[in-house]
């Protein structure tokens, strides 16, 4: 059984998350029975690339695949401003593979909002009963900072107070969340997964030819 290798171009490392929700969606969209991600990671070149369409080109190189990732936050901009950022970069780096893009509005964290037993197991503390006062995920994309509504989640769920509540650790705990999650099908609620979802299945549906699908 053929497994489809897949490189993520990213711009942080907790982006490495996205690994599992890919996975996924070329399970359950595109009909791959097995895949294998990596994160293009450059901080070990000496010369580090300037751009997006430099990154592009080394994670190539570095991270052998038949299938690329590319990974934007919407932030402030509109997704269709960095879906044309990334088709030109891609168009620019003339690569002979098939890019797909993948643009959570505003930050990956909106992505990690709805699975709220995932995110009591990451805090530690998986009976706990008190309200995680989440954003509704239908609502979860125009949050100013889900970044935020998420750290805040998970220092409730952990159940602590005083100095051991301080002493949280929310960025280990958010590495956390993603493994507890088995199902992302609730995403499907969300304009820009489902925008992620069409890209892959064009993907599926033009045979796997190289181009951008966003």
């Amino acid at each position: 059984m053929k497994v489809i290798r897949h490189t993520l171009v990213s711009e942080g490392s907790t982006d490495a998350n996205l690994i599992p929700i890919i996975d996924w969606a070329l399970k359950h969209i595109a009909g791959v029975p097995s895949s294998q991600g990596s994160r293009a990671e450059f901080w070990r070149l000496n010369k580090k690339p300037a751009n997006l369409r430099e990154r592009l080109l080394a994670a190539t190189v570095l991270y052998p695949c038949e299938l690329l990732f590319v990974h934007r936050d919407a932030d402030a901009a509109l997704p269709q401003a960095r879906i044309d950022e990334i088709r030109q970069a891609f168009t620019q780096a003339r690569i002979e593979l098939p890019a797909v893009a993948i643009i959570p509005v505003r930050m990956l964290e909106a992505w990690l909002c709805f699975d709220e037993n995932a995110i009591r197991r990451a805090s530690g503390n998986p009976n706990g009963k008190m309200p995680l006062n989440l954003p509704k995920l239908q609502r979860v994309e125009s949050r100013p900072n889900p970044k935020r509504d998420l750290s805040e989640a998970l220092l409730i769920a952990c159940g602590r107070s005083g100095r051991r509540r301080k002493k949280f650790d929310t960025a280990t705990a958010f590495w956390n969340i993603i493994d507890g999650i088995e199902d992302f099908s609730p995403l499907r609620e969300l304009p820009s997964f489902q925008a992620f979802e069409q890209s892959v299945k064009s993907l599926k549906d033009n045979g796997w030819r190289a181009g951008f699908y966003g």
